[in-house]
């Protein structure tokens, strides 16, 4: 039942105290919110809501994670008989432990996107392109899961040719940014476009000034930033280069030559990346070594994500081998180990860091 009682957020309680308890639900129960009132789903989607959630410390963060389903008779099939990997979305709060599975898109009950690029925008979580699970067709969809109603909705599709291995990021508040990736001839792409989530729209943007094919995409104090990647006449030989997409002023910057000392794997805050087993952290334009990774993810590093001193990665001995996750405090230098039940085992091909 939807109670309109805009008068008090809870009746008989002063406005600021009907806040400050607003302010402690956990993010699992924001829906019940927004079915309660008018008033409390306003709530949700006001920044005063989220300083005061974020200053009193109630914040959780959240990584969720395109992930496959683990097949408990794998380790007693014959290889040639093994079915491919079904990807869904699963939720994890790194510093509690606690694992959840997503409900699953609307028509794709046979599994995630292949190769989707998954990202948060405030209480959305945005699932952009694809290959269709069964006809292995490209796709330029675009979902959206909304942790305050818990449902999904379809979102305008990217404009232009079908692309996969696209950069991929968001800015946390409102707009998705695509850059690169390959089209159906395995053409490396140079085009790149935003996408307004709460208005449905699409925008072009610039042409990069290089193609760029599974490129790292980042977005960090206002800039997109296009990490490494290939072009078409250098298949699978990626760059080390890097390019970055003022979204102030719409246009992009220099050639950052060299700006990766190798094979990387980057962070959301670029700031922060694996390197040749290592974790490293950019001061000016080097990096240097602030901690060695643990042997369980160092071989096969899948995901990495940074926030307010924590770094966590997720990765595996080996090929096929199971997921696992780790925590770093940057302050103590050690390690955590994330602990995760049998069925969040599995590959992560990508995902994303909220702040729910």
């Amino acid at each position: 039942m939807d109670i309109d009682t805009d008068t008090d957020l809870i009746p008989g309680l002063p406005e600021d105290v009907g806040l400050e308890c607003l302010v402690r639900i956990h993010y699992n129960h924001f829906s019940s919110i927004s079915s309660v009132s008018k008033s409390w789903r306003r709530q949700l989607h006001l920044p005063e809501f989220w300083r005061r959630r974020r200053a009193a410390g109630f914040t959780r963060q959240v990584i969720v994670l395109a992930q496959s389903r683990v097949d408990p008779t794998r380790d007693h099939m014959p290889k040639k008989y093994i079915a491919a990997p079904v990807y869904r979305l699963t939720l994890c709060e790194p510093e509690t432990g606690i694992w959840a599975e997503l409900p699953p898109i609307p028509g794709y009950w046979g599994g995630l996107p292949m190769f989707c690029q998954v990202v948060g925008v405030g209480l959305d979580l945005v699932v952009v392109g694809g290959c269709d699970p069964v006809t292995w067709e490209v796709s330029n969809s675009v979902f959206i899961y909304n942790f305050a109603t818990a449902t999904w909705r379809s979102g305008a599709h990217m404009p232009g040719e079908p692309r996969l291995f696209f950069a991929c990021a968001s800015d946390s508040l409102r707009r998705v940014f695509v850059a690169g990736g390959h089209d159906n001839d395995k053409r490396a792409l140079r085009t790149a476009m935003a996408y307004d989530v709460a208005g449905d729209i699409w925008s072009a943007m610039p042409d990069m000034a290089t193609e760029r094919d599974e490129a790292k995409g980042i977005f960090h104090a206002g800039i997109f930033h296009i990490i490494g990647g290939y072009r078409t006449d250098m298949q699978g030989q990626f760059e080390t280069s890097a390019e970055s997409f003022d979204a102030a002023t719409w246009q992009w910057g220099p050639v950052q030559e060299e700006f990766l000392d190798g094979p990387t794997t980057c962070t959301g805050n670029c700031d922060v990346a694996v390197q040749g087993g290592n974790l490293a952290e950019r001061e000016g334009s080097a990096w240097r070594v602030v901690a060695e990774m643990p042997s369980e993810v160092r071989n096969i590093t899948a995901y990495v994500a940074a926030w307010r001193g924590k770094v966590l990665v997720i990765g595996s001995e080996g090929f096929g081998g199971a997921y696992k996750m780790f925590l770093l405090d940057l302050n103590s230098g050690k390690w955590e180990r994330v602990e995760a039940g049998d069925d969040f085992l599995g590959h992560v091909q990508s995902g994303c860091c909220m702040e729910l």
